[in-house]
């Protein structure tokens, strides 16, 4: 008897070593693949001859993509299982990863499209997972998936530029590095689909269309929870995507800037693993929502104004913690806005659908303002001004209340 019960207990614990293994090769893959872009959009622009407007929609396009698939992502957990529909979203990842590696314009777009749809999947299906599998430590499993999907964000946005022009692979293979995650997301996702997923495991949820049966888009709270999350995903997209060029036409190299936003996203991971946290033991979080915002403004002005390289330092210090703190706040909101579980996900897929979709305007926007005025100044107060309207949504959403509380 004990001979079997240790098994028994050998076995759950290889389980469970596999499944946090594959869930964070799952967050490995949610964000390199759209930082690595951001330090050599430049070189990608000269290369094919495109407009600063136009070389801003690869990093907008992803966001594009999770607006339009998140919603219909459910259905396809249900017409598979979560493990295989993940299997999907790694090989969308690398086909789109391909497609994208050419120095055709359009195929660039439509790669960068499904390299987003790719992410979405997983993106969606992830929380999921830790609830089904980790169901008593949700919270722990939370933190340590949005702690290695920062890390490997900045990881992402440091290497890029080395890997394309000190490594001389160029722009197309240093793009491509980053389907290896996705190649090892596939093989771990089929050994645990095969050994430790059992059988007929499916995705419960609602049926319907996308806006059939879900309240939450006729429900204020709601679209102030949405407007959160997009502005600061604008903040996070347009940073990631012109923060070199901006540092670089200050005077600093290429490759310092993209080391540089590394830095900005290394700087914001304390703040996305802690600041969960300490928003769901307070019972008002209207100080930490508005906070996030004049930390930003703050950030974003001494970027603007900094003289020296400790003043800029400063600034992106403030901005990364900005970026890192304040979007796993604006998820943590997704929670704690909702009374129950059916709340949360109805919120959670009508507010990412809303707020990434406004977020997907931003690098377009920056990059057509300054096309227009030939000066990071302008793009720069644009980003102080979202700041400012963080404070005043973060100060709404941050109040005690709940959606669908009539």
């Amino acid at each position: 008897m004990k001979s079997t019960a240790d098994h028994q207990n050998t076995v759950r614990n290889t389980s469970a070593i596999i499944l946090v293994i594959g869930i964070l090769i799952v967050a490995s893959n949610l964000r390199p693949a759209i930082t690595s872009v951001g330090p050599v959009i430049g070189i990608i622009r000269d290369d094919i001859g495109i407009s600063n407007g136009a070389a801003g929609l690869l990093t907008s396009l992803p966001l594009v993509a999770f607006a339009l698939i998140s919603p219909v992502v459910p259905k396809l957990a249900r017409t598979f299982s979560k493990e295989q529909a993940l299997i999907i979203g790694f090989v969308l990842i690398i086909a789109g990863a391909f497609v994208r590696s050419t120095a055709l314009f359009f195929l660039l777009l439509i790669g960068t499209l499904i390299v987003g749809a790719g992410i979405a999947i997983c993106n969606v299906l992830l929380p999921s997972i830790i609830k089904d599998r980790f169901p008593l430590k949700v919270g722990l499993m939370t933190s340590v998936y949005t702690t290695t999907l920062s890390t490997c964000a900045a990881i992402g946005s440091g290497f890029s530029y080395p890997l394309t022009t000190a490594a001389g692979l160029g722009w197309q293979l240093s793009l491509l590095v980053w389907t290896v995650p996705a190649v090892i997301g596939i093989i771990v996702w089929m050994v645990i689909l095969k050994k430790y997923t059992p059988k007929k495991t499916t995705f419960k949820g609602k049926t319907g269309g996308i806006f059939k049966g879900n309240l939450m888009w006729g429900d204020k709270l709601a679209w102030i929870v949405a407007a959160y999350l997009g502005l600061q995903s604008i903040l996070f997209y347009v940073t990631v995507s012109w923060l070199p060029e901006i540092l670089n036409d200050s005077g600093i190299e290429m490759q310092t800037a993209g080391w540089l936003l590394s830095f900005t996203l290394i700087i914001g991971i304390p703040g996305s693993f802690f600041l969960p946290i300490i928003a769901a033991k307070m019972q008002k979080q209207s100080i930490l929502g508005c906070l996030i915002g004049m930390m930003g403004l703050t950030g974003y002005t001494l970027v603007l104004f900094g003289s020296s390289m400790p003043v800029l330092i400063t600034g992106l210090v403030l901005v990364g913690i900005t970026l890192g703190g304040g979007f796993a706040l604006a998820l943590t909101f997704i929670s704690l806005r909702a009374k129950n579980a059916d709340h949360a996900t109805e919120l959670s897929g009508m507010s990412q659908s809303i707020g990434y979709l406004l977020a997907a305007s931003g690098p377009f926007v920056i990059g057509s303002i300054y096309d227009f005025t030939e000066t990071w100044t302008v793009p720069l107060i644009v980003l102080m001004s979202v700041c400012v309207v963080i404070v005043i949504v973060g100060y709404q959403v941050g109040r005690d209340r709940y959606v669908l509380n009539k």
